[in-house]
Parts: C-alpha cells; structure tokens; sequence
C-alpha cells in the first residue's frame, strides 16, 4: 500500500495544505495520505502559537471527511524535537507493508540537502515535492536526491499560509473558505491566534 506523509505544524492547517495533499496523491497514486503534526518542529524552536493538542485537533476535523486522509498522533506522543527522521524511521519499522512517501511543499523542495539526516531518510522514503510549473531545479539538488524525489510541477497554486491566517483572525478578518469550516468554527470557539 502506498502511503503519504504530510509532516508539517498545522497552525493551523489551511484549505491549501489540504490542495497539496490532494495532489500528491493523485500524482503518486497513493491509497492514502497519514497528516502528522509536529510537536516541536526543528525549524521552528521558537514560540508555536497553538499547542500541539489544538493544532492536532484541527487536523482531525479537517480530514475526518475526506477518504484517504487521516492523522497520526506520532510526533505528539515522542519527546523531544520532531524530526523526520525518527518519524519516517518508526513508522517504516512499524508497517513493514507499506511504501511510504514524505509530502512536501515547492519552498521546502530546495533545502532538502540541509535537513537533518536527510541520507537516512531518503534511504527510508521517497519524496514527493510540488512546486510551480516550468520550475527546473538545474543544479540546486544533488543527483541522489533527485533520485529520490518526485516532482508534481501540474496543479492548482494556492498562495495561502497558516501565517497570514493567523494574521487575519488577529485583526478580526474573515478566514471563511481559506480553512475548512470546522477548522473555522474551532479556532473561534477556542479564541485561538486572538490578540491578547
């Protein structure tokens, strides 16, 4: 079975993030794609706005319609800082069966040579990398990365960031349709990414 990973903080997730994992996996033809949040991302060590808990939450509320689509909680339950590498490791070692994938986003597509154990994860997984059309990457990536990796340069582009909608609930604007409708209805309820 063929699997996505969609790793990511979710913070919170956005109809654009959904759009990716749509496309991978129509791309890959993948039979399902697993969101994973993660708890303490590495690029991230700062300030995380919404706890892992509510980000997690989120999530689960925007995929729990879509067939195919689920989250894992492996990041959440691992302490320490969340890095792909355990997580690909793990969840390799966990369902031997599957063929998994790592989903990632056009933006991250070039830093992949400074990720953390970036060797021992492509030894463990393929990447899935969507970027914009006539997007050539030339010389940016080494070859044995470029083996690994399956571009998807077709489909939607959706400039949308969990960022701006974070700005957007902070100066009372509507993000109505730029997350799904119970993902908008949690963030109010909850008084998340409010001005204090």
């Amino acid at each position: 079975m063929k699997t996505g990973i969609f790793g990511g903080t979710f913070d919170p997730i956005h109809i654009g993030h959904l759009m990716i994992a749509e496309q991978a996996r129509e791309a890959a033809g993948l039979d399902e794609v697993w969101f994973v949040p993660a708890a303490r991302p590495p690029h991230k060590p700062t300030h995380i706005p919404a706890t892992a808990e509510h980000r997690f939450q989120m999530v689960q509320l925007a995929v729990q319609e879509v067939t195919g689509f689920s989250v894992s909680r492996i990041e959440l339950e691992r302490p320490g800082v969340s890095y792909t590498v355990d997580t690909v490791q793990t969840l390799v070692s966990r369902y031997p069966d599957r063929e998994f994938f790592f989903i990632l986003g056009g933006d991250m597509v070039l830093d992949l040579p400074r990720w953390y154990k970036i060797k021992e994860i492509l030894h463990a997984v393929k990447m899935i990398g969507l970027v914009r059309p006539h997007y050539h990457l030339g010389d940016h990536l080494p070859e044995w990365i470029q083996k690994r990796l399956l571009l998807v340069r077709e489909g939607i582009q959706v400039d949308l960031s969990s960022t701006n909608i974070r700005e957007r609930v902070q100066t009372g604007r509507s993000i109505r349709f730029l997350v799904p409708e119970s993902v908008r209805r949690y963030i109010e309820e909850n008084h998340l990414y409010e001005s204090s």
